[in-house]
């Protein structure tokens, strides 16, 4: 009897022991098939979102019961879009965050995976950017840096591209894979003609879901939010980027809103 018990107890371990740390063994001998998550942000939001060709939904998406694999993503609202390939890892939810353009020139964003390891891994485009992590600086991309695991902030640059902050929390025993796309900044846009701006552009805040509108000290996500407006407040329009806009504010506070929700107008 006791025999028994121990056997049982022996099997128990084994079972959770496979469960706990090899995902394919428990695949193949038990067929219990692992899980991947993936969760999409865009700018603006209400993108549609597509999966091998399939409509699945609207950003911002997320769905923790997709099988493991490769997929075709395609975000898309109105004339701006973007398309890319994920491999979605058992157990780990994969995001992506875009900021979408008409021109792909101006769209940016990135792709943030797990797998067992490590690190970080930054891969970039343009490549050949500088990486800085907690405000230390660690090279150029492509580039796989050994730091601690917790929540960390990855700066890429690159001169004539707009820089992109991103904010991320890197798990015990994963390695973190970033795939940054940045947009090309106004300064390297010189041989593009565009009439010229001969007063200051005032713009208004146009109604939004939440009925305010975070303005961020930078023109991304994770940008620390520094500032709130309502539905109606004019600002002053100082600089259009991709998805976002630079603003100051009637105290004279300046930072970044999304364009969708600002409509333009020339200061009379």
């Amino acid at each position: 009897m006791k025999k028994t018990i121990i056997l049982i107890l022996l099997l128990i371990s084994v079972v959770l022991l496979m469960i706990r740390f090899s995902g394919k063994a428990t695949e193949l001998i038990l067929g219990i098939k692992q899980k991947s998550g993936l969760s999409i942000l865009s700018i603006p939001d209400g993108a549609t979102i597509f999966l091998d060709g399939k409509e699945v939904g609207k950003t911002p998406y997320e769905n923790k019961d997709l099988d493991v694999g490769e997929y075709g993503v395609k975000i898309e609202k109105e004339e701006a879009s973007w398309q890319g390939r994920v491999n979605l890892i058992g157990g780990t939810l994969t995001v992506i965050n875009r900021d979408l353009a008409k021109d792909p020139i101006f769209s940016a964003g990135e792709v943030l995976t797990l797998d067992r390891g490590r690190g970080v891994t930054v891969i970039s485009n343009p490549s050949e950017s500088g990486i800085e992590i907690d405000g230390k600086s660690y090279g150029k991309t492509p580039i796989t840096i050994n730091i601690e695991a917790g929540e960390h902030t990855i700066l890429v640059s690159h001169p004539n591209y707009l820089k992109r902050s991103i904010r991320a929390n890197l798990p015990n025993n994963f390695n973190l894979t970033v795939s940054v796309g940045l947009a090309l900044s106004e300064v390297d846009l010189t041989t593009i003609s565009t009439p010229p701006i001969t007063t200051t552009p005032e713009v208004e805040v146009l109604e939004t879901p939440t009925n305010f509108l975070r303005v961020r000290d930078k023109p991304s996500l994770a940008g620390k939010e520094i500032a709130r407006v309502k539905p109606g407040d004019k600002l002053i329009l100082l600089e259009e980027l991709s998805g976002w806009d630079r603003i100051r504010l009637s105290d004279g506070t300046e930072g970044y809103v999304s364009s969708s929700y600002i409509g333009k107008k020339l200061k009379q």
